[in-house]
């Protein structure tokens, strides 16, 4: 482990997959450590990043394609709850807002990003 952890270049990360109590070790130095969940032992749970719960190693291309997904709706919330409370407020500012804008930029843009969230539900192409 350590020598591919020194050989590979450096924007990339090296993933392992375990289920043994001696992959442990191995589990915590990589830098993801995914441990098959339903027959592996408590340390290499314990040591992991991931854990899969039906031991298939097929899942982790399903759950990166999850993840990547999640990490693109947690953007656009965020770009879209900040690009509206900065309009609120430089609405506010000049007085052509009162407070039932700044009700919904804080509750109206909170529903929107639960909304969005949703989408994460229903990924295809797995």
């Amino acid at each position: 482990m350590e020598q591919l952890i020194q050989n590979k270049p450096e924007k990339e990360k090296l993933a392992f997959v375990g289920d043994g109590i001696n992959d442990a070790p191995v589990l915590r130095r990589a830098d993801i450590g995914i441990a098959m969940g339903a027959m592996g032992s408590d340390a290499a749970i314990e040591a992991a990043d991931v854990v899969l719960m039906d031991d298939d190693p097929m899942q982790i291309s399903k759950a990166i394609k999850i993840s990547r997904k999640c990490l693109g709706i947690v953007y656009q919330n965020i770009v879209v709850a900040i690009g509206v409370k900065l309009a609120c407020l430089v609405l506010i500012a000049l007085g052509f807002a009162n407070m039932w804008l700044a009700v919904f930029a804080d509750v109206g843009v909170m529903i929107i990003a639960v909304l969005n969230a949703i989408r994460a539900l229903f990924v295809k192409n797995l």
